[in-house]
């Protein structure tokens, strides 16, 4: 469960790194995957019975 935790983090942070420094283009397609992303963790955290709280 950590793992996928980091590995959503880092591609957000990564991408909004990319974006904000070396002026990036983040298309609607990223922005809404990295939002799929985010918020598959956030389901699996709130309402998961196998995550470890």
């Amino acid at each position: 469960m950590v793992y996928a935790i980091w590995s959503g983090v880092g591609i957000v942070l990564i991408s909004l790194v990319a974006w904000l420094v070396q002026g990036q283009k983040l298309d609607l397609p990223a922005m809404a995957g990295m939002a799929m992303i985010v918020a598959g963790v956030i389901v699996i955290q709130l309402f998961s019975k196998t995550s470890g709280h």
